[in-house]
């Protein structure tokens, strides 16, 4: 499996929609974020009528034979609530356990704004190899598990008294990839990887989507990697394999070749659509979070935020804040690149006389 190559799609995927631009938690757009890749609770999802999905399916064809072995590897987001509270009385230190405080909308300390905000942290969970031809018989299933954690920090004037502290909370998650194949001629592998979120969540009539999310699989997509075989382009496949390619039954999810052009043995599926080998253009300076926009625009208009609007994208979360100060500090040559490039040049058709 090529990591190196297919590291920053899947990154753009991972991180598609996780703050949109003005890049401030008070905008509307990022008052409902995680719309991409949202695997729930199973009970959450009966409850909305299957209207938010608790599983994800990817099946894409490998030709190979009897030494083909297949590499599988699962990445999402885990949602980490961040809450701010006020302490009910000021200390000198904090200890190892939670003070006592009241949970505010925001609170200001030391010239700084902290409010309520969702981060999040990367999880992995790889599968072991699997033979392509054994995985007719035995499939793999991977089970995997987060458990649940709580960290804080104090807030404080200067070298006075801790007055509020930052509370960040995740919840436990379980799931399942299970990874089989079917031959469907002698050397043609239809290979299937299904993701199910099997996390317990008490889905009451009260129980919200923010709720859900705390304890869903954000952002998720699959890597595949074929050792001793090769992928079949789902968007342009051979004419003799195009109706078993068509028969491939994706659920959330669309793989597509990754890498170098003409390059088969690394898959993307990812819940945003693509083209078989996206690219993330050189000349981008770094993450926007919206991979299918074009950075001079959301650069420019980064730029043209008010000193306000700037403060509170700063104050709001530590990777809009690296991405505010790295397009304040973007070098003019830097920019210009921004505007426009000609990747190749291509003799006109001449007119028939």
């Amino acid at each position: 499996m090529n990591l190196t190559t297919v590291g920053k799609i899947a990154k753009a995927v991972l991180y598609e929609g996780y703050m949109l631009y003005p890049y401030r938690p008070s905008s509307v757009k990022n008052q409902q974020r995680w719309n991409f890749g949202v695997l729930c609770p199973q009970s959450y999802s009966d409850a909305q009528n299957g209207t938010e999905a608790w599983t994800m399916q990817t099946e894409c064809l490998v030709e190979g034979g009897p030494v083909t072995t297949l590499e599988v590897q699962v990445r999402f987001l885990q949602l980490v609530a961040r809450s701010i509270g006020e302490l009910s009385a000021p200390l000198t230190e904090l200890g190892a356990d939670v003070p006592e405080f009241r949970a505010v909308a925001r609170l200001e300390v030391a010239g700084r704004t902290y409010q309520p905000w969702q981060e999040a942290v990367e999880r992995d969970v790889m599968v072991p190899v699997g033979n392509v031809a054994a995985l007719v018989q035995t499939p793999l299933l991977q089970p995997f598990a987060f458990p649940a954690g709580k960290q804080f920090e104090g807030l404080q004037e200067g070298q006075g008294p801790v007055t509020g502290i930052i509370l960040r909370r995740q919840s436990a998650i379980q799931g399942m990839v299970e990874v089989k194949s079917e031959r469907v001629s002698e050397d043609l592998y239809k290979v299937s990887v299904g993701i199910r979120n099997l996390t317990h969540f008490n889905a009451a009539p009260q129980a919200s989507r923010e709720d859900a999310l705390l304890v869903s699989l954000v952002s998720t997509h699959t890597v595949l990697g074929v050792h001793d075989g090769r992928f079949v382009s789902l968007l342009a496949p051979p004419e003799q394999v195009s109706e078993m390619a068509a028969s491939c039954k994706n659920v959330g999810t669309w793989p597509v070749l990754v890498g170098e052009e003409g390059a088969r043995d690394t898959v993307l599926s990812s819940p945003i659509i693509l083209y078989d080998y996206p690219q993330i253009a050189p000349e981008s300076a770094g993450d926007l979070f919206d991979g299918t926009e074009i950075d001079e625009i959301l650069s420019l208009r980064i730029m043209t935020l008010t000193d306000e609007e700037k403060r509170e994208m700063s104050q709001s979360d530590e990777r809009a804040r690296q991405m505010l100060e790295r397009t304040e500090t973007l070098p003019a040559e830097q920019l210009m690149k921004l505007h426009g490039m000609l990747r190749q040049l291509r003799p006109a058709e001449e007119k028939a006389s």
